[in-house]
């Protein structure tokens, strides 16, 4: 089997349909051993955009945590959050939660944000019975493979990201901001060009304008980096599409995503974008004790639907800051 010189003495397994994945010998001290090779591991990621560590035994939330740290720093926070997540630690969640047999396309993690996590820790603490897997995509392939207009609208225009925060269904203005408070609220939109309007309801819209298509800050790449089709509302199941219609109205649903230009995106274009993902998706189910390391710029993810008890941790950490599809030097380098 075909394996990667780059960071040896690590014999990754290299397969067209699967993450790069290195096997070990559970080690006695899970934490330590990512110390060990942390420059090896992050050269894989470096490489392949995810890796997938089969055989560290994790086996909970602090070992997940000392991991994070060890291997990328100090974790990230999460801000802006369009669901409420649990959190297992500093800078540790639980993953988003979503039901079960519904699936969450591919998306790169807080790409609506001016500040994104530049890596992503996934750790498996309970595999589902079936399916439930993190599945990867290269952002770089999946750019190359879009419709040349298609794309090129994107690159040229950006993609707008619309929010409707309600105390019903999704984040609270709370649990996505930090605080309640409207001045503070005001404040961190203004500061992270967010346009906000306060309705006569008390209830808050916002829109956002962010670049579709970036430059990695370590190759130059340009990569295909957005929520444009996670967050629109024709990814949304059928039923919960109409009902949120209905009770919402259609500027009101919690979240969507338009062209850059305000312009509405059809069905039509998101059946595009997630055929797309799926024909460059590479997957693995999850065992216990698995560890993913995910380029959040280079590589999508995703989360199929599941059976069974499903835990995974998520960590983030290596904000880089996004301008104009670049990142400014002060935020990219490692």
């Amino acid at each position: 089997m075909p394996s990667s010189s780059l960071a040896a003495p690590l014999d990754v397994e290299l397969r067209p349909d699967r993450p790069a994945m290195l096997r070990v010998a559970p080690p006695d001290d899970p934490v330590g051993w990512a110390a060990e090779h942390r420059e090896a591991l992050r050269a894989q990621v470096t490489e392949h955009g995810a890796l997938l560590v089969r055989g560290l035994g994790l086996a909970d939330p602090e070992q997940v945590g000392a991991v994070l740290t060890r291997l990328a720093g100090e974790p990230m926070a999460e801000a802006e959050a369009f669901a409420p997540r649990e959190t297992a630690g500093p800078g540790l969640y639980a993953s988003t939660p979503w039901p079960a047999n519904q699936p969450m396309c591919m998306h790169h993690e807080l790409s609506y944000r001016l500040r994104v996590p530049g890596l992503m820790l996934f750790a498996c603490l309970t595999a589902p019975e079936s399916g439930g897997a993190t599945a990867v995509a290269d952002a770089e392939e999946v750019l190359k493979a879009l419709p040349a207009d298609l794309a090129r609208r994107f690159e040229q225009e950006g993609w707008l990201l619309t929010r409707s925060y309600n105390d019903e269904i999704g984040a609270s203005l709370a649990e996505s901001f930090g605080t309640a408070d409207r001045a503070a609220i005001e404040d961190y939109c203004r500061a992270n060009g967010i346009d906000f309007t306060w309705l006569a309801d008390g209830s808050l819209r916002t829109r956002q304008r962010r670049a579709a298509v970036v430059r990695h800050p370590l190759t130059g790449r340009r990569c295909w980096f957005n929520q444009i089709a996670f967050l629109n509302e024709w990814t949304l199941a059928p039923e919960v599409r109409e009902y949120l219609v209905d009770e919402y109205g259609p500027d009101g649903l919690p979240f969507n995503t338009r062209y850059g230009d305000g312009g509405a995106i059809g069905a039509d274009v998101v059946e595009c974008l997630n055929t797309t993902y799926e024909e460059h998706t590479r997957r693995e189910p999850w065992q216990d004790g698995d560890l993913l390391l995910v380029d959040n710029i280079r590589t999508a993810h995703s989360r199929e639907p599941f059976t069974g008890e499903r835990r995974i941790l998520v960590g983030m950490a290596e904000p880089r800051q996004v301008a104009d599809g670049s990142f400014t030097p002060e935020a990219s380098g490692r």
